[in-house]
């Protein structure tokens, strides 16, 4: 059973929270979720490297000089890999690099992950954030009281709620997310992780719907 304290926007301690995070994770795999964060940041990349072969390049294919009589080591085309401007021997072309995991396995690497942030003592916990309208300043005001400062921050909230998200977007470090979009590398990402009561209870209940699930960025990625 863990105990977590309470906060409010000024960083007053106002109660206590408690969760039995075995119920969240039974265990935690670091296999499980070393194989589903870096499944994440390969469905991120974008793969559109490329260089060209010899045959690519231009340039004449004629031969560079005669064979004998110039004392030169023999040599053909100048498109070679082993000549200044040539071609690559060994390219690397265009892919993509995404590929799923099977969704019970990335289910329970999110869950896994928000326990393993509890357990190191990773998760800060506000009742509220007070914000009637978009103000980044107020929010980096909250941030600074809750000794956020300068730090990299996961915001989790229960659901969609576009003042906390306009506020916290443009503060260096900090992301906000609504509890159903969290996944095993945006949790693992940041130093630290500050839910709101009402997402931790979603959690805690099991009602984190799409729990797992992809963000935006990562979805496209996966196609």
């Amino acid at each position: 059973m863990a105990t977590i304290p309470v906060l409010d926007a000024s960083g007053k301690e106002v109660g206590t929270y408690e969760i039995d995070t075995t119920q969240i994770a039974d265990r935690i795999s670091k296999q499980l979720l070393h194989d589903v964060v870096v499944m994440y940041q390969a469905n991120k990349r974008q793969g559109s490297h490329n260089t060209r072969t010899r045959g690519q390049v231009s340039g004449t294919n004629k031969k560079m000089y005669r064979q004998k009589g110039t004392g030169n080591a023999r040599a053909g085309s100048k498109r070679t890999n082993v000549r200044r401007g040539g071609g690559v021997a060994r390219t690397v072309k265009p892919r993509d690099y995404s590929y799923r995991h099977p969704k019970k396995a990335i289910k329970l690497a999110t869950r896994m992950a928000i326990r393993s942030r509890i357990d190191d003592g990773e998760v800060v916990l506000i009742d509220g954030f007070g914000l009637d309208a978009p103000k980044t300043s107020q929010m980096a005001g909250v941030l600074r009281s809750l000794g956020l400062d300068g730090v990299s921050t996961l915001i989790a909230t229960s659901d969609d709620d576009s003042a906390v998200y306009k506020s916290g977007r443009n503060i260096q470090g900090v992301t906000v997310e609504p509890v159903r979009q969290l996944n095993a590398l945006s949790l693992l990402t940041p130093k630290k992780v500050l839910f709101t009561t009402a997402a931790l209870d979603k959690v805690k209940d099991g009602t984190f719907a799409g729990a797992g699930s992809n963000n935006r960025q990562t979805e496209e990625a996966a196609g």
